[in-house]
């Protein structure tokens, strides 16, 4: 890709987020996520392969509806009530169309259907910026409207999407495919906590994107894209192979890593909500995404393949391993003994 063109479309990325997560006003909402869908698509489509054009244009489409769909919302509002700040959403109308919209960019069930499909299509940097980047500003204007939003429809759409994240997780040998399914997973979580705590919604987002991008960092510097491949990375680069699975179990909330504390909290706010009922539906349904995230943790940590290899194995080159990778990895795993300072921040 021309520098030039990848300079201005990062530069236009950063400039999209700030712009939304900044803004108090609709229209300068909507303008953000318009730069941050036409400054991702050239990162997208940049291979010029079928399958990444294919996933260019499913998200432009997708993308653009949503984006309408939130306009559409916000101008229901000021219609009726005169107000374009973005925490006076109060029309229900507007309420239930904002949460449909934003529930779209994110890849919520039922609007899920586009995001495997665009991650299979795109590189691994692509997939890291779409996983965690991509989704900050939707985030952030649910964080915003959380308490204009309908808990009964969130709690749906949350448990709905833990539970199809974990179950379609399950077939998948194409990783990207099944980090997918793990996001769509994961979303539910945050989006289930996201009426009675707020902030433990954005603490869950910062840790998930934190193990995420050690996951494809890591992906990216032994190249693998397959379980087969997965396989015979150790020959690559040891080390990393092996903290890959800690990492995998991060992602999967076993203690004492640091992905159990978003988990932890979680169930314990459901819990003195007095949705225990919920807490323990989302705790079982964890136990789907355990399952692949075990396998995908055992496939990067034995030797051999258990079947015969149909490609070379690569050995040891001389890459080294990125600061930024190191630094990430160690945070994704050991992050738990300073939870209590983490939660100490107001």
């Amino acid at each position: 890709m021309n520098p030039q063109a990848k300079l201005i479309s990062s530069t236009s990325l950063l400039l999209g987020t700030a712009v939304t997560i900044s803004s108090n006003h609709w229209v300068m909402a909507w303008t953000g996520l318009e730069i941050n869908t036409l400054a991702i698509l050239p990162l997208i489509s940049k291979s010029h392969h079928p399958r990444a054009i294919e996933a260019s244009t499913k998200y432009f489409l997708i993308q653009a509806t949503a984006s309408t769909l939130l306009l559409f919302s916000s101008t229901i509002n000021a219609w009726f009530t005169g107000q374009w700040d973005i925490t006076q959403l109060t029309h229900p109308a507007s309420c239930l169309l904002l949460t449909i919209a934003i529930s779209m960019k994110l890849g919520l069930v039922p609007f899920h259907f586009w995001f495997p499909e665009v991650l299979q299509g795109s590189s691994l940097p692509t997939n890291l910026l779409l996983t965690t980047i991509m989704k900050l500003p939707p985030t952030t204007l649910l964080f915003m409207t959380a308490p204009s939003l309908n808990p009964t429809l969130l709690s749906l759409m949350a448990i709905a999407s833990a539970a199809l994240g974990g179950w379609m997780g399950l077939n998948q040998t194409q990783i990207r495919k099944v980090l997918a399914f793990s996001s769509i997973s994961h979303l539910g979580w945050m989006t289930i906590i996201l009426i009675y705590n707020p902030k433990l919604t954005l603490l869950t987002f910062y840790l998930y994107s934190l193990t995420t991008a050690t996951i494809f960092l890591t992906l990216s510097h032994t190249n693998t894209l397959k379980l087969t491949t997965m396989m015979t990375a150790w020959s690559k680069f040891p080390p990393l192979t092996a903290t890959l699975m800690l990492v995998l179990l991060s992602l999967a909330g076993l203690p004492p890593l640091t992905g159990f504390l978003p988990k932890w909290l979680i169930i314990q706010e459901l819990t003195k909500q007095e949705l225990t009922t919920t807490a323990t539906i989302i705790a079982l349904l964890s136990l789907l995404g355990l399952f692949f995230y075990l396998r995908l943790a055992y496939c990067a940590t034995i030797t051999l393949p258990p079947n015969s290899a149909n490609h070379m194995k690569q050995w040891q080159t001389n890459k080294s391993i990125s600061p930024l990778t190191s630094t990430l990895t160690t945070l994704s795993i050991m992050l738990l003994p300073l939870s209590p300072m983490i939660l100490a921040i107001p």
